[in-house]
């Protein structure tokens, strides 16, 4: 009686140690899940915000959204300053360098390059990252890693539909010269793709293409030949063409353009651009930093890519209370 009255005590003294045991380890789990989610609702989180050319006044409504996302999501946001246009070598370095400063996540311009891609999804194996306004240029165009962007493809062919309506449908005989900050980007491929595909069958020919840095020598638009309609893709263009305008550079070509700046509102209000397709870049900011702050906050949930919406400001318009509301989150 006694053996057998032994052994039952080891038997439950067995239990009783791998039970201990198995508590031990969903305690310790459950502190490392507390400490985890606890030091993010301390608001330690950094998101490191990296573009092309930051300081532009293209990025205000953007930079607006991100600190509207920033105070309700109680996380730090940190723009980081660049000038002019990234390889992805370059950005690729700015990257590291917001890693090593303690960014927990960041959020990205793609640089144009054939690199990008690669580049960027290696990144997105060590910390999460989301990319805003366009995917990088890969063969298809796309990467896994989610992206906030307005719909390139259709302000392009918003901006050919705009355009015709003022011609009746018909374009004969008329000549159209495209100008974009940076051909090898995503953004403007699709962006020309949808401007062109808008004008099919509507005649018109199409003089010629200029990319980069529009206001120096060769490539300025004053230098090119002589159009009757200039389509400015993107902001930093629609600037160039608006000054070109201004100046009486461009012989009395018309401009149409997309664009996101109080500049470019400014040359639709004093008649230096006809009409002006505007993308929601507040939404893309707010949108962006909330994205990537819940991945951050909830590691199991996964950060979804989204498209934004635009809208057309012209002269007539330019007072309405939709259009002051986006010329509003310009100018903060």
């Amino acid at each position: 009686m006694r053996v057998t009255h032994k052994i039952g005590k080891m038997k439950h003294s067995k239990k009783m140690f791998v039970l201990l045991e198995a508590v031990l380890a969903l305690a310790v789990i459950v502190l490392a899940i507390s400490m985890f989610l606890g030091n993010n609702a301390n608001g330690r989180e950094r998101v490191s915000v990296i573009v092309q050319n930051s300081d532009g006044s293209q990025w205000a409504a953007f930079k607006y959204g991100l600190k509207m996302a920033a105070e309700d999501q109680g996380i730090e946001m940190f723009v980081v300053g660049t000038e002019g246009a990234m390889t992805a070598e370059e950005e690729l370095s700015v990257i590291e360098q917001e890693i090593e400063n303690g960014a927990d996540a960041v959020i990205i311009q793609p640089a144009a390059g054939e690199d990008t891609k690669e580049m960027l999804e290696k990144i997105a194996q060590r910390i999460p990252v989301l990319l805003v306004e366009s995917d990088p240029l890969s063969d298809g165009g796309i990467t896994e890693i989610p992206v906030i962007q307005p719909d390139n493809y259709e302000m392009g062919r918003t901006l050919a539909v705009e355009l015709l309506e003022e011609y009746n449908g018909k374009l004969d005989g008329k000549t159209i010269g495209i100008a974009m900050e940076t051909e090898g980007l995503e953004a403007s491929r699709r962006r020309k793709e949808g401007f062109l595909d808008g004008l099919e069958g509507a005649g018109g020919n199409v003089r010629w293409e200029v990319s980069g840095e529009l206001g120096q020598g060769k490539k300025s638009l004053e230098a090119q030949p002589m159009v009757d309609l200039i389509v400015a893709l993107d902001d930093r263009s629609l600037m160039a063409a608006g000054e070109a305008a201004a100046a009486n550079d461009l012989h009395g070509a018309l401009v149409y353009g997309i664009g996101n700046s109080p500049e470019a509102v400014y040359y639709v209000d004093t008649g230096r651009a006809e009409c002006l397709v505007v993308p929601d870049e507040f939404s893309v900011g707010y949108q962006s930093l909330t994205q990537i702050a819940e991945n951050l906050r909830n590691f199991i949930q996964e950060t979804q890519g989204s498209t934004v919406t635009h809208t057309v400001i012209r002269r007539e318009n330019l007072f309405t209370e939709e259009n002051q509301e986006i010329i509003y989150t310009m100018s903060q």
